[in-house]
């Protein structure tokens, strides 16, 4: 005997003795009105054979948070639309209705996974208002614990690669690597992840016993242990065949998608802000800029683990440079710039990460608009992913390293 329901309700697939709404938060594909521009008609207009499949949100969300709609034809990915506005921040103007000091906490949820750079850059533009002169030990601080988090960053971005390609093993090793690097940083900041620790004329705390001793420790087996890490995927035919030829951007589509960091060097492009546009104490440290002329999956991948071992060079001269001194300028508590605007950027994990600041006298910005490299680079993916299978949708996106906070901000 057939079961029946009352109308608008359907069983539940957990518990049978339970009925639920029809209304149970499912998103179809296809928006539920008129396709509202050119573009929209043209991708929910579907071709002979053409199907539509929602992919995500979906976690870990580093590049989690994002709903992204697939025109398929069979397995292969005719177009894409991604469908933005899933963490609902609204930190622009969060910091708009809050003091100088107290934005620098609420900018640290936007690339959680390097949050000493989203506090880096805006610090700069405030600093450019205030005209201040930050102490060198500060500068070096600002360094050495930046690229600490960048190492972290990239640490966990091997690991996420690797598992959106099938792996495993590989992302408990990056978290190993990633955890003693933020037990360290945590013994320098008070924090393990939002660090609120960059302060507008320097830095909120000198460099401490726990935290040499940590480094010091770390340091004297950080290469070694990252070869063992690398050599856990470079010598991975699986890995490596599946990422060769991924997503392929050529220079010249990279320049013109205003591309950045090491999704644009892996293009051949050696472009890097701390060349580039010099700030810190950047210009005082031997470093080298990698790059590679590939341009796919493999590329991006190499590339940022060639951007690890810079790094641990910049933090070897930090430490051997870094003179004594103050950590903080000389500033009143509560800080009204003059009325002006100023733009600062700063060489992040995933790109050029920038703030322009509109000040009107107050002791409140005007406007802070953050500029994201994250959101700049999504816009790549619809150039990258068609003709590629749906097994490679999710890997394309991990190699450029997107981080959904900065996104959605």
């Amino acid at each position: 005997m057939a079961t029946t329901y009352p109308h608008g309700t359907h069983k539940s697939a957990d518990d049978p003795h339970v009925l639920l709404d029809d209304e149970y938060g499912q998103y179809e594909p296809i928006p539920p009105y008129p396709p509202r521009t050119e573009r929209e008609l043209e991708f929910y207009t579907p071709g002979d054979g053409e199907m539509y499949l929602n992919m995500g949100p979906q976690h870990p969300s580093t590049h989690g948070v994002l709903r992204v709609v697939l025109k398929l034809n069979g397995e292969r990915v005719v177009d894409i639309d991604p469908v933005l506005g899933y963490l609902h921040r609204g930190v622009e103007k969060l910091c708009e209705n809050a003091d100088y000091h107290q934005t620098i906490s609420q900018l640290d949820p936007l690339e959680y996974i390097s949050s000493l750079f989203c506090e880096w850059g805006p610090v700069i533009a405030y600093e450019k208002l205030l005209d201040v002169q930050v102490p060198r030990r500060a500068e070096y601080i600002r360094v050495l614990s930046g690229e600490l988090n960048r190492i972290a960053s990239h640490a966990l971005f091997m690991g996420w690669f690797a598992l959106d390609l099938g792996g495993l093993a590989p992302i408990l090793y990056s978290f190993i690597e990633r955890d003693e690097i933020v037990e360290m940083l945590a013994a320098l900041t008070g924090q393990r992840m939002l660090f609120n620790y960059f302060r507008i004329g320097g830095v909120n705390g000198d460099l401490n016993h726990d935290f040499l001793s940590r480094l010091g420790d770390w340091m004297s087996r950080a290469g070694k242990q990252i070869e063992t890490n690398l050599a856990l995927l470079n010598e991975n035919e699986i890995f490596v065949r599946r990422a060769r030829g991924l997503g392929t951007i050529d220079r010249e589509a990279a320049l013109r998608l205003c591309m950045t960091g090491p999704n644009i060097r892996a293009s051949g492009v050696p472009f890097d802000v701390r060349r580039a546009h010099p700030y810190s104490i950047y210009p005082e440290i031997d470093f080298e800029i990698p790059t590679r002329s590939e341009g796919d999956s493999l590329a991006r991948y190499l590339l940022r683990m060639d951007e690890v071992k810079q790094s641990l060079r910049i933090i070897d001269q930090c430490l051997e440079q870094m003179p004594d001194g103050p950590i903080m300028a000389k500033l009143p508590r509560l800080l009204r710039p003059r009325p002006g605007r100023a733009w600062a950027a700063i060489e992040g994990p995933r790109g050029m990460y920038g703030a322009y600041v509109i000040s009107d006298g107050t002791d409140q910005p005007f406007r802070l608009k953050i500029h994201d490299p994250s959101f700049i680079h999504l816009q790549a993916v619809g150039a990258l992913l068609p003709g590629h299978l749906l097994a490679d949708t999710m890997a394309i996106m991990a190699s450029l390293d997107p981080v959904m906070g900065g996104v959605d901000k």
